[in-house]
């Protein structure tokens, strides 16, 4: 991801907020009115999620072409299998920033495949090549715990809370784990990008120019993006709020609820350029992003962003339970629960 939209944000929310047609269009205000907790989810383990994180980083580097990506995203395969969920594997060519190609691939997870209505949740499950942010080893790959490995934990430890459950959500459910999405050109960087997104995003622009099915559509989308870090605050983005204010409010709302307020603080946050971006323009389906923000006169990110210390001492379990219950809870009061 990147901090800075380059894409015009005006044009942006011209065509956006004149084809994403859902719930999002209600005003903010309605949205409070509502009562916030409406079902009883189950609880998500955070000490399973972070389990499934320490995995991650275990592997090794998961940069396309890497013995670590490879393994990893064969074990996100095997999880998603052993939960029940019909998994479809996206191939796709990519190329670096310097033009080397890349093997990359889309994994997809559905629960309920027959189900009409669908939400998506999505995280990138790659690591950068390089610690660009670092003040050494800067063409060295970094370990990504938290860029990248603690989306997919949340994710696969939401789908495992799921496939456990006696009583389910009665939604169909699309995990979506985006691969080659931290690929982009250091700031020092000469020449020319081969995406429209500087080298960054190439699973979820590949995903949403070729969808896993035919005629494929959801109500809206979740994305997760860097959701285990101690003392993470999560913004409301600025793009989210433009395409689904209502979904945005609920999920801030229902953290609130359940006491996780210090984590998604009221506020607007920046311009962010993640994995929701190609999503919202290719498909018009909306997605927020749930993603570390700070504000310290410019718009950053967690303090490791980028550096060799994105490592497991980077890594609070609370704040993975934070991301973990919120969005469960999210899901199950979606549309009820099914025994």
């Amino acid at each position: 991801m990147n901090g800075t939209i380059k894409i015009s944000l005006l044009m942006l929310s011209a065509t956006l907020l004149t084809n994403c047609k859902n719930s999002s269009t209600e005003s903010s205000e309605k949205s409070t009115e509502q009562k916030v907790i409406t079902v009883q989810a189950p609880d998500f383990d955070s000490a399973q999620a972070f389990e499934k994180l320490k995995t991650q980083v275990e592997f090794g580097v998961r940069v396309p072409n890497t013995s670590g990506h490879k393994a990893c995203g064969d074990w996100i395969v095997q999880n998603l299998k052993e939960y029940g969920l019909e998994v479809i594997e996206q191939p796709f060519e990519a190329f670096s920033y310097t033009g080397k190609r890349l093997n990359a691939r889309n994994i997809i997870g559905a629960y309920k495949q027959e189900a009409t209505k669908r939400i998506i949740l999505a995280a990138h499950w790659d690591t950068r090549e390089i610690a660009d942010q670092d003040d050494e080893r800067q063409k060295e790959p970094i370990p990504g715990a938290n860029d990248g490995a603690s989306g997919v934990a949340v994710l696969l430890q939401i789908a495992e809370t799921i496939s456990e459950a006696s009583e389910k959500p009665d939604i169909g459910i699309d995990f979506i784990f985006f691969d080659a999405e931290d690929g982009g050109t250091p700031a020092d960087f000469k020449g020319n990008s081969l995406n429209d997104y500087g080298g960054y995003l190439m699973g979820s622009e590949y995903w949403s120019k070729n969808l896993h099915k035919e005629n494929y559509s959801a109500f809206y989308g979740i994305l997760l993006d860097m959701v285990g870090a101690n003392g993470a605050t999560f913004m409301k983005d600025k793009v989210s709020m433009q395409v689904a204010p209502s979904v945005v409010n609920k999920v801030w709302n229902i953290a609130a609820s359940k006491g996780f307020g210090s984590y998604f603080v009221p506020t607007q946050g920046g311009d962010i350029m993640d994995d929701h971006i190609p999503v919202i323009i290719n498909t018009k389906i909306p997605m927020i992003d749930i993603i570390d923000q700070k504000k310290n006169g410019n718009q950053t990110f967690f303090d490791h962003w980028h550096t060799h210390d994105d490592n497991l001492s980077a890594i609070n379990v609370n704040t993975l339970e934070a991301v973990g219950e919120t969005v469960l809870q999210t899901v199950y009061q979606e549309n009820g629960i099914v025994k």
